[in-house]
């Protein structure tokens, strides 16, 4: 036997070796990395949409149910960035230019509890890094052209893919009775748990990260507080980060409250977000997450630090999605969790 027949006959080593191929291609391409990510969003979530209503309509092609999709979001876009657009941006001027004014006024300087907070903002120059988050956030609108290329090119691509998901299917199923079929089926191995692992507990958090938003907005209009879409919309994108995201919130919607109305609107807001936690801690994980690993919190932002410093922003929301891929690589389906589920998981791969 030759020295590549061992190695073909050598299943674990040859997919360790495939592994690190392909992390190799994507660091190579790590420019490209946000089309990526963004294509196999809008892919999975096309592909589950056909799926569901495939399983009430078996007969109905892919086409007919994910054109109209598409155009139906493409509509709500325009109609978005026509209209809330400018009254986000309008907001998010305002919402910054008041923290700024409370956080240089004497109520601030005044009060001995929020006077310990200023004199660790000022240690900490806060000035300063107000004004490189603001530098960055003008260069990040100013790249807005490229950051849109990636999200219409992604979602073309997804578009095709969804459309002709059996075509697709068939023609891939091909490559696994050529010459080098074992590289394909080692590569078809890893898909299916990416999609059941990164796939799945990606899918939840957006669906978690609606959930959340829709409770906080509600809870923000009955307080009357200014610029609700701003905050909405930095709800929903700190709700994208598993855990952390609730808690990063508390800060700014906080500060936001207390120009309001003081102290007792602080109290609220520390109120609705300890129940939004509980809700997505007892309720919203076990209902979406319930076939996938639960992280200790310790583990939770371990990993979101380093994902952070691997990946920049992405990291934060897709770094605990690959953690989950990785466990289930090497077999680390459940810590501390039921058999049942660990059951459950397995019989989706």
């Amino acid at each position: 036997m030759s020295l590549y027949d061992k190695f073909v006959e050598n299943k674990r080593l040859r997919r360790f070796i495939l592994l690190v191929v392909v992390i190799g291609l994507f660091y190579l391409f790590k420019s490209m990395m946000s089309m990526f990510l963004l294509t196999f969003i809008f892919t999975f979530l096309s592909v589950q949409l056909v799926r569901t209503i495939q399983k009430k309509v078996p007969r109905i092609k892919p086409v007919w149910i994910i054109a109209p999709t598409y155009l139906i979001i493409i509509a709500l876009l325009v109609f978005v960035i026509a209209n809330y657009v400018p009254q986000l941006v309008s907001q998010t001027v305002k919402m910054f230019t008041s923290l700024q004014s409370f956080y240089e006024s004497e109520d601030v300087r005044s009060n001995p509890y929020l006077n310990i907070i200023y004199n660790y903002l000022q240690q900490i120059n806060l000035d300063n890094q107000i004004k490189v988050a603001v530098t960055s956030v003008v260069n990040y609108i100013s790249s807005v052209g490229a950051v849109g290329f990636n999200i219409v090119i992604s979602f073309l691509l997804s578009f095709f893919y969804t459309s002709q998901v059996e075509q697709m299917n068939a023609f891939g199923r091909q490559f696994l009775d050529s010459k080098y079929g074992w590289v394909f089926a080692d590569l078809k191995y890893y898909g299916q748990k990416f999609v059941n692992t990164f796939g799945v507990v990606l899918e939840a958090q957006l669906m978690i990260a609606v959930v959340n938003t829709a409770l906080t907005t509600i809870t923000l209009l009955f307080m009357k507080m200014p610029g609700i879409i701003a905050l909405a919309a930095m709800v929903f994108i700190l709700s994208l980060i598993p855990v952390a995201g609730v808690i990063i919130s508390l800060v700014p919607l906080s500060f936001v409250a207390y120009s309001v109305g003081g102290i007792r609107y602080v109290i609220y807001i520390v109120i609705m977000i300890i129940v939004i936690h509980l809700i997505e801690t007892y309720f919203l994980n076990p209902q979406f997450m319930s076939s996938m690993t639960h992280l200790p919190i310790f583990f939770t932002f371990i990993v979101l630090i380093v994902s952070e410093e691997l990946l920049g922003t992405w990291g934060l929301i897709v770094g605990i999605p690959i953690f989950v891929f990785f466990l289930d690589i090497l077999g680390v389906h459940s810590i501390g969790g039921p058999k049942k589920r660990r059951i459950k998981l397995k019989k989706t791969l």
